[in-house]
């Protein structure tokens, strides 16, 4: 038979390239095994805090959350116990100069800190000018071993309070850039599941919801369709789910799709808490909450592992806004917030909470300036302005007591 025809020379290529893809997942496996400690804070002499623009949009709603960084910091930045370091070269020409995600250069510098406030930064997608270099973000969670997002929303005039656990270092994303061309006609991408990191995201959502008084932990997948790598996910949410039993903590599982039409229901939604999904599912999902919280540009995101963290804004670098002239009305609050959760992960609980506070009086009550993207709404600089005034009123907490109860 002829060779063209069976196919031989494209399924023998295919299985070259899911061979490595293989080995590669089983050599990742083998360091999660090894067990490490996490960084405890509290008893570095000092705390490296690294804070890297990104592009588009990133620069400008990066410097107005380094500026309310710096402010609630600044006891502790006088006296050595928080330094800042600048991260340059993460821009996308510099990233496409360097045919890499994150260049050498940049990553070793941000291995030097204990925690990264990151900017966004442009993924190339196919058909624009750029050439196919893997998402900085991904690389980032990647080379760090971030293996956790967490993003919390809250909207407490309507009783929402949920903590979102996505797992950060594998499913679809993390192979994103590794599918095969096997001919003309078929593309295959891939996605991976591993026992090691379903394991620890899930179990790190369950003691979160021990320690914060949850009841209630919800895995979304895909398991009735997907079911070799979901199906694993959700056996290991049961498997897990019985040790918390004791903790009068249950588990309750949704599919994708039902649990997107489920965080629109006004009748049921408050009743979720903590929910831990899978990496391409948690990205879409906590999207959808943002915009209910009050859009994309209003939520911060966490990327734990046990040795480095870093905090982000969900949303995407936003170049047509620059090319546009209109960065400088970009909504910086996502980026705030994402300092805000920075603030509690190295230990100042009670900067985080002013913090947070601010933030939600600005966005949620008083709204004294509204951002729309344009010259028809306030500019980021502004808007920082009014959140810093508000960290700085004698009256914050009364106030915010005040609106959340009205």
């Amino acid at each position: 038979m002829d060779e063209k025809f069976c196919g031989t020379a494209y399924v023998d290529r295919a299985l070259t390239h899911f061979s490595g893809i293989i080995k590669d997942q089983l050599a990742r496996i083998e360091v999660m095994k090894q067990s490490s400690e996490w960084t405890d804070y509290s008893r570095l002499p000092s705390i490296v805090v690294g804070i890297c623009w990104g592009d588009g949009i990133g620069k400008e709603i990066s410097k107005h959350s380094e500026r309310i960084l710096k402010h609630v910091l600044r006891e502790q930045s006088r006296n050595g116990k928080v330094q800042f370091r600048t991260i340059e070269g993460l821009t996308i020409e510099n990233r496409v100069k360097h045919k890499k995600a994150i260049p050498d250069d940049v990553l070793a510098e941000i291995k030097k800190c204990h925690v990264i406030l990151k900017g966004p930064t442009t993924t190339p997608q196919a058909g624009d000018k750029w050439p196919n270099i893997e998402s900085a973000n991904v690389a980032m969670r990647r080379e760090l071993d971030l293996f956790a997002n967490v993003r919390p929303v809250k909207i407490a005039k309507e009783g929402i309070n949920w903590t979102f656990f996505r797992e950060n270092t594998e499913g679809a994303y993390i192979l994103g850039s590794k599918g095969i061309c096997v001919t003309d006609d078929l593309f295959v991408d891939f996605t991976v599941t591993t026992r090691q990191g379903t394991e620890r995201i899930i179990r790190m959502a369950f003691e979160y919801a021990k320690r914060n008084g949850f009841k209630r932990v919800t895995a979304v997948t895909k398991s009735n369709v997907i079911k070799t790598t979901d199906g694993k996910f959700s056996e290991i949410a049961k498997m897990i789910a019985s040790e918390y039993a004791g903790c009068g903590i249950k588990l309750d599982e949704w599919y994708i799709d039902i649990m997107t039409a489920k965080l629109l229901d006004a009748e049921r939604r408050g009743d979720f808490e903590v929910i831990v999904l899978p990496n391409l599912y948690g990205d879409i999902l906590t999207d959808e909450a943002a915009q209910i919280q009050g859009g994309v540009g209003t939520a911060g995101s966490a990327n734990i592992g046990k040795k480095w963290a870093m905090f982000e804004a969900i949303h995407g670098s936003a170049p047509r806004m620059v090319q546009e002239g209109r960065d400088i009305y970009a909504d910086p609050s996502s980026m705030i917030r994402a300092s805000s959760m920075l603030l509690g992960h190295i230990g100042f609980a009670k900067e985080s909470e002013i913090v947070e506070k601010a933030l939600d009086i600005a966005g949620q009550f008083e709204r004294k300036f509204v951002l729309t993207g344009r010259s028809t709404g306030a500019t980021g600089e502004d808007y920082t302005t009014y959140i810093l005034d508000l960290i700085n009123s004698v009256d914050l907490l009364t106030k915010w007591e005040k609106y959340t109860n009205e």
